[in-house]
C-alpha cells in the first residue's frame, strides 16, 4: 500500500517546521499538519493587529548551537535586526536591571536588606538543602531564603500557579542553569564597573544582546513554510488531530484530522513526527496506549496577552519587564518597539504587551476581552510605564498550552509515556517543547528536530533526542557535540527498534 505522505509532522511550530524543511531538503515527501486556521510557528507567531504586530512571550534568537544559528541565517538570511537585551524587575514600586547592577541593587534594597540577602545566602551555603526536590528549595541553595522571597517567589507563583513548594527543582536548573548569587554579583559588578568578561562568554541567562527577525518571529516561521513548500512539501492549515493510529502489518500509520467547521480528512504515513502535546498525541493514538493516564496527568500552564496600542511619545528601553509586584496580576509587560522598530507601523505610537499566566478555563481565561484590557489599563497604571489614558486600541490573545509544567511526578509520568511509546511505534518521533514536555527554549526544540530528521534518515535512533536541553554536549554544542557525546559513550543511544528510512 502506497501512503500519502512518507512523513507526517502534526504542528507547525519550530519544531515542526525545521523538520519539514529538512526533510523536504533531504528530497523527502512531508505533509505539515496545523491546527492554527492563519498562522504557522506556533508559541513563536507573530500576530498582526490592524498592521501592528506582536510576539507571543517573546523569543530572543540567541544560540550556542552553530547548527541551529546556520539553519536560521539559511531561512532568513536578510531580515534580522541586533537588538540589546534590555530588562527590569519591578519590584516594591521600584525597577531592578535584570541581569542585576551591584549598586543599583543594594541602593533600591537598602543597606539592611541587602545585608540580611548576604547573610541569608551564607546561610544556605553553611546549611544547603541536601539533594534539594522543589523549586524553593534549589533556589534557597543557590542564592539565600531572603532573595528567594524578594525576587523568585512572587513571579515563579504567577507564571505556575502553583506554590513553589509544588513546583520541581528541575524546572530550576534547567531555566537558571549556570547561575548563582555568587555569579550573579560578580557579572553586576562588572555591569556597574563598565569591564568586559575575559573570555568573552556569558551565562545564557546573562547574554548582552541578541538576533530577532525585523518583522518578529513568525518571519521566520513563514519563510519555512515557503521553503518546505517550494520543495514539494505540503502545509494543512486548520487541521486538529483527532485520531492517529498504527498499522503494525504494514508499518502504516492513519491519521483523522478535523477542521474548526467539522470537516473530516484522513491522512497515510510511514512516519509521524510529533510537536504536538504529548496528552494530545496519546488521547489521538489507537488502540489507547497504557500509559495514557500517566499522559492525562500531565499538565500545562496558559497564558494570554493583553497588547495595549497607546498613543504616546513615552518611551523605555526595555524589552520586557517582569512584575513582581504581588499588587498586579500581571506578570511580564512586552515593549515591542524595543524588540524591532517596524512592529509598529504608526510613529508616535506605542505596543505593549501584558502578559497573564492562567489555567485554561480559570477565572482569566474565561474572563471577557473587554474586562481583560480594563485589568490590563489599571495595572499599567499602578505599574507606571505608560499611562492608560493614551490607550487608543487593544486586543487579547489567548495561547493554550504554553508551558509544560514540572509539578512533583511530572518525570517519572513522562518517563513511562515514552518507555511505551518508544518500544511500541518505532516510527513515531516526538518533538519540541510540548511534545517531549519540557520547558525547551526555541533553539532547543529546534535541535530536537534536526536530530530526530538524522534519525529518520539513517533508519534509526542515533540520537536521543530527549537529552537536548539537560547534556551540555546536546543542548548547546548542537548536532556536534551529540556525536562527541555518543563517541565518548557519555550517552548511550537506546535503539527501541529500526525505523524504516
Amino acid at each position: 500500500m502506497r501512503p500519502d505522505t512518507d512523513i507526517l509532522i502534526v504542528g507547525a511550530g519550530p519544531a515542526g517546521l525545521t523538520a519539514g524543511y529538512l526533510l523536504a531538503k533531504a528530497g523527502r515527501d512531508v505533509l505539515v499538519a496545523e491546527r492554527d486556521p492563519r498562522y504557522v510557528g506556533g508559541i513563536s507567531r507573530t500576530v498582526d493587529y490592524k498592521g501592528f504586530l506582536f510576539d507571543i512571550g517573546g523569543h530572543r534568537f540567541f544560540s550556542k548551537s552553530r547548527e541551529v544559528v546556520a539553519l536560521w541565517d539559511e531561512l532568513l538570511p536578510d531580515d534580522f535586526v541586533e537588538r540589546p537585551r534590555l530588562s527590569r524587575i519591578f519590584y516594591g514600586g521600584k525597577f531592578y536591571a535584570y541581569p542585576l547592577k551591584a549598586f543599583e541593587a543594594l541602593r533600591n534594597l537598602g543597606l539592611l536588606t541587602s545585608t540580611a540577602c548576604i547573610a541569608s545566602y551564607a546561610l544556605a551555603k553553611l546549611r544547603p538543602v541536601a539533594a534539594p526536590r522543589t523549586f524553593h528549595e534549589w533556589v534557597r541553595n543557590n542564592f539565600g531564603e531572603r532573595l528567594f522571597s524578594i525576587f523568585f517567589k512572587t513571579y515563579t507563583e504567577k507564571v505556575w500557579g502553583l506554590s513553589c513548594d509544588e513546583i520541581s527543582a528541575d524546572w530550576a536548573a534547567q531555566r537558571i542553569k549556570g547561575l548563582d548569587l555568587f555569579s550573579a554579583v560578580i557579572d553586576g559588578l562588572r555591569r556597574s564597573l563598565k569591564l568586559k568578561r575575559r573570555d568573552g562568554t556569558a551565562t545564557k541567562t546573562l547574554i548582552e544582546s541578541f538576533r530577532y527577525p525585523r518583522r518578529g518571529p513568525g518571519m521566520m516561521w513563514e519563510a519555512a513554510a515557503a521553503k518546505i513548500a517550494a520543495r514539494g512539501g505540503r502545509i494543512a492549515m486548520d487541521r486538529s488531530l483527532d485520531t492517529l493510529a498504527w498499522d503494525a502489518g504494514t508499518g502504516l500509520w492513519t491519521a483523522v484530522f478535523v477542521s474548526g467547521a467539522g470537516e473530516r480528512s484522513t491522512v497515510t504515513a510511514r512516519h509521524v513526527v510529533s510537536s504536538a502535546a504529548i496528552h494530545d498525541l496519546v488521547d489521538a493514538l489507537r488502540p489507547a496506549p497504557i500509559s495514557k493516564l500517566h499522559a492525562r496527568a500531565l499538565r500545562y500552564r496558559d497564558f494570554l496577552t493583553v497588547a495595549l496600542i497607546a498613543r504616546t511619545e513615552r518611551d523605555f528601553p526595555d524589552n520586557w519587564v517582569y512584575i513582581h509586584d504581588p499588587a498586579v496580576h500581571v506578570g511580564r509587560v512586552q515593549n515591542f518597539r524595543s524588540w524591532s522598530p517596524e512592529l509598529i507601523p504608526e510613529l508616535g505610537h506605542t505596543c505593549l504587551g501584558l502578559e497573564y499566566f492562567c489555567f485554561e478555563g480559570d477565572g482569566f481565561w474565561a474572563a471577557t476581552d473587554a474586562d481583560l484590557v480594563a485589568l490590563a489599563k489599571r495595572e499599567i497604571d499602578h505599574i507606571g510605564l505608560i499611562s492608560s489614558a493614551d490607550v487608543v486600541d487593544a486586543c487579547v490573545v489567548r495561547q493554550p498550552k504554553a508551558y509544560p509544567v514540572y509539578d512533583e511526578g511530572y518525570a517519572d509520568k513522562v518517563a513511562t509515556v515514552r518507555l511505551e511509546l518508544e518500544r511500541d511505534y518505532p516510527t513515531l518521533h516526538m518533538v519540541g517543547r510540548n511534545g517531549l514536555h519540557k520547558y525547551n527554549n526555541q533553539d532547543h526544540a529546534m535541535m530536537t528536530a534536526m536530530l530526530t530528521v538524522e534519525n529518520i534518515l539513517a533508519g534509526e535512533r542515533k540520537f536521543d533526542v530527549w537529552q537536548v536541553n539537560e547534556d551540555a554536549e546536546y543542548g548547546e554544542s548542537g548536532h556536534a557535540g551529540a556525536r562527541e557525546a555518543l563517541k565518548s559513550e557519555r550517552l548511550v543511544p537506546r535503539r527501541v527498534g529500526a525505523a524504516a528510512a
